[in-house]
């Protein structure tokens, strides 16, 4: 199984890609096989894929566009873009079979201050283990209260922190006139950051510094003479604002000499330097073109001094590489490997290790973008026909386009047809050019009266009684399902549970092996997916019936990629409370682990001891699913409804459902509040079961 480790930066600046890198080559070094994945374009620009790339061969997807990114979140699209980057991802572990992907997140600078919330959801939807990236430049409060917030957005994912450039001051000299040492600058400096210290990497100028082509592509500047432009790497810059002797004292190794072009005092000073040995880092001239500049450049052109000239005033092109923040280059392999080189030795090793081999203990949980993007790809796969009687409702038409756009299902939708299109036109829907059915339930009940007297022939049903049932859409659907005219229906965006489900209890009836017809809602929390049963169809069921609806819902939930571990949830707690209502959740329970043993189930389990692992800890301990539950099922129908509605509308989050289960083909009801993501992602499950059933 492949591991997946993202580092989240605390903040812009620190270093993340540095960080990549190094992390890369620490587990290359203990033989692992390592993917990369930059999921979101760096603000700075910088392409750390290609970066990697160049270093170490490691071939990766392009990262989504940051401006698209940004539209998206800005429009409330954020599940989309969640679901772009894990299809991306996706793709990308299925066809590299790495033992480890290291994931780069994203910073909040340049008018990002989405990134904590979009780092969030990336380490859910890829299902990363989180370790921070943190700077100490900001200062000690800073890097504490970042800290704090970022430790308790990722606490149940975070694996511990990297401490990165420790002790760089905060000005642009780089700490060079810092007399005391910055914060940071001593492993003891965060001895109370609360979280497992990973790595501590201290700031080296030398390490990061740029190379003189870098500078002169930052500053605009054109090159006269290339020289070692590709080698020579600027240390401090050298301003000839005043006379010569002020800057001869700084015409030392690594010098960037910025000078007007007109100063040819200047111009001999450091051609004697360079004469001398010294290895200045370059020259830039500023201000006006000196047209005896190519002379000059014939001058040291013997001692590979580069040499660009800007039209920006001196202090400006001075300051501006100050201000340059030297990310690693593509191109520049030798600083690549030199920073490298340097955080792996800093990283510690047993966390380098620990994570190049298979972790029995971790959980795999589907999260909601995970969720939705499996519905997606499984729905496209089986390319079903969907029927949906309530063809003019405007939701409805809304999500039939969007399943036929995205192919995730054909959709039949019943009505009036000039009524659809007129209901379409007003939502601003056009069907052109998709693979939509419209069906006029005028022009077709006829054909299904006589095999509905057959099917209900024992209930006495008279072809007039048939035909006034088949004036209702629903039954007319089920009747199309029935003949195998389309693989499933979804309907209840209008209609009641009841009259959704009715026809198909009729008609339909439960499939072999099943006695009783059930529901779950896909409850899609922050983290992970849940599933809640029965919500929605069995008032009060009995021993045998919440066992069987344990067991089916358990099945629904591997169905759909989620590895189950059922809690049937009662007020008590292993025994801890006694009444009828707990000796019918014990019953329940014993069923369901005798009938399936091979299905992880456990009860009676108050909530909270099933959900919360230190809440399990004290009361159920040896339990096999307290704390990890995902299947929850309630003992009937009032406390599943009301849970399911209680948590869906307190925390604001999209539940599926109900999904029905147990029928021989596939019925699923709506919400009357659906929105039409519920809707599209409905249909999508529907056609999920119709492949199921199938095979």
């Amino acid at each position: 199984m492949t591991r997946t480790v993202m580092l989240v930066p605390a903040a812009a600046g620190e270093g993340i890609n540095a960080v990549c890198l190094g992390l890369i080559k620490a587990l290359q070094d203990k033989g692992a096989k390592v993917g990369f994945f930059n999921p979101v374009e760096s603000a700075s620009g910088t392409n750390a894929a290609a970066v990697v790339k160049e270093t170490y061969g490691i071939a990766s997807p392009e990262p989504v566009n940051r401006v698209h990114a940004s539209r998206l979140i800005a429009e409330g699209d954020e599940t989309v873009l969640l679901e772009e980057i894990l299809g991306e991802f996706e793709e990308y572990k299925a066809a590299g079979s790495y033992d480890v992907i290291v994931a780069k997140g994203t910073s909040g600078c340049c008018g990002s201050p989405w990134a904590d919330e979009l780092n969030y959801g990336i380490a859910n939807a890829i299902d990363a283990e989180v370790v921070l990236v943190s700077g100490t430049k900001g200062g000690k409060d800073n890097f504490y209260d970042r800290l704090d917030t970022l430790k308790k957005k990722f606490s149940s994912r975070l694996q511990g922190l990297i401490v990165n450039k420790a002790g760089q001051a905060g000005c642009c000299c780089q700490g060079a006139c810092s007399a005391k040492a910055p914060f940071g600058a001593k492993e003891a400096d965060i001895s109370e950051a609360g979280a497992k210290l990973l790595g501590f990497i201290p700031f080296e100028h030398s390490l990061f510094a740029p190379r003189a082509k870098d500078i002169a592509a930052y500053l605009g500047a054109e090159t006269l003479n290339e020289g070692e432009a590709a080698v020579r790497r600027p240390c401090h810059p050298a301003v000839a604002s005043g006379s010569l002797e002020d800057l001869e004292k700084d015409l030392t190794d690594g010098a960037m000499v910025f000078c007007e072009s007109t100063r040819t005092d200047v111009k001999g000073a450091v051609f004697q330097a360079a004469r001398d040995g010294k290895k200045l880092a370059g020259v830039v001239f500023t201000g006006a073109k000196d047209p005896k500049a190519v002379e000059f450049c014939d001058c040291v052109k013997e001692n590979g001094l580069p040499v660009f000239a800007t039209s920006l005033p001196l202090f400006a092109a001075a300051g501006k590489m100050s201000s340059f923040k030297s990310p690693i280059a593509a191109d520049d392999k030798e600083k690549a490997e030199a920073v490298s080189a340097k955080i792996a030795a800093a990283l510690d090793a047993d966390f380098v290790a620990s994570i190049t081999r298979e972790d029995p203990a971790h959980v795999r949980r589907m999260s909601p973008a995970a969720f939705r993007y499996m519905l997606t790809q499984k729905a496209k796969a089986a390319s079903k026909r969907i029927v949906l009687p309530e063809g003019t409702e405007p939701r409805t038409i809304r999500a039939a386009a969007i399943c036929a756009q995205r192919g995730i299902a054909k959709p039949v939708l019943l009505g009036n047809v000039e009524e659809i299109k007129k209901v379409a036109e007003e939502q601003g829907v056009s069907f052109d050019g998709l693979s939509i059915e419209l069906v006029d339930p005028e022009n077709s009940r006829e054909n299904y009266v006589e095999r509905l007297v057959e099917l209900r022939k024992k209930k006495g049903l008279t072809p007039e009684q048939a035909r006034e049932q088949l004036k209702d859409n629903v039954m007319l659907g089920t009747m199309m399902i029935e003949r195998g005219e389309v693989d499933g229906l979804v309907s209840g965006a209008v209609h009641t549970t009841a009259n959704t489900i009715r026809p198909a209890f009729q008609i339909i009836k439960t499939a072999p092996g099943s006695k009783i017809v059930s529901s779950v809602f896909f409850m899609l929390m922050p983290e992970q997916v849940l599933v809640y049963g029965d919500c929605a169809v069995n008032p009060a069921p009995t021993a045998e019936e919440l066992a069987e609806i344990a067991i089916q819902s358990a099945d629904t939930a591997k169905a759909f990629g989620i590895d189950p571990k059922v809690a049937m949830i009662s007020y008590s707690t292993l025994g801890s409370g006694k009444g009828e209502a707990v000796d019918l959740v014990v019953n329940a329970t014993k069923l369901a682990q005798e009938k399936r043993p091979d299905l992880a189930i456990d009860g009676p389990l108050q909530y909270d001891a099933a959900y919360m692992p230190d809440v399990a800890k004290n009361k159920a301990p040896n339990s096999p699913v307290a704390g990890k539950a995902n299947v929850f099922i309630f003992p009937e129908l009032t406390t599943g409804n009301c849970t399911y509605k209680a948590v869906q509308r307190s925390a604001g989050l999209v539940s599926i459902g109900p999904m029905l289960q147990g029928l021989r083909r596939p019925v699923n009801d709506l919400s009357r509040g659906a929105l039409v993501d519920d809707i599209v992602y409905t249909i999508a499950l529907t056609a999920i079961q119709a492949d199921q059933i199938k095979d």
